[in-house]
């Protein structure tokens, strides 16, 4: 199996960063506009990027506060079905930083580059929206090809 993986260091508290990643809310603000569900733990949070069925359906399987949360994709593109996608944060200095993976995928495809390449794109929106900048959630987000 293979994962997508990223490190980010955010100015902000392991508090508000677990905040983004945690709720509703937080997730609407850098990843997309559009959130749906329980985002507490054993509930389902549905992701929508522009159309009229959700894009991404993640079961919340854990979260500690100020530390992790992990999701398990239930639904979305049959290559992230049964990924599971964690936030692992960690106070360093002066900013909290943030292990991102989206682990389990069966392959390495092209598919798995562009949603890698998305992913960072959308985790350096969250950085400078929790620094005093914009976030860039969908349908800001900057369009790294004709796949979005």
């Amino acid at each position: 199996m293979v994962a997508i993986r990223h490190r980010i260091g955010i100015a902000a508290t392991p508090e508000t960063v677990y905040e983004s990643f945690a709720t509703a809310g937080g997730l609407a603000d850098w990843w997309t506009r559009d959130v749906e569900g329980d985002d507490a733990r054993g509930g389902t949070l549905r992701f929508f990027f522009g159309g009229r069925d959700a894009s991404a359906v993640m079961e919340v399987v854990e979260q500690a506060p100020a530390r992790r949360v992990e999701w398990r994709c239930v639904g979305g593109p049959e290559e992230w079905v049964g990924t599971q996608v964690t936030f692992d944060l960690e106070a360093a200095g002066d900013e909290t930083v943030v292990l991102f993976a989206q682990a389990d995928w069966r392959e390495s495809s092209e598919f798995m580059a562009h949603c890698s390449t998305k992913w960072a794109l959308f985790l350096l929106g969250l950085k400078a929206g929790l620094e005093g900048g914009k976030a860039t959630p969908f349908p800001d987000d900057p369009k790294s090809s004709n796949w979005g």
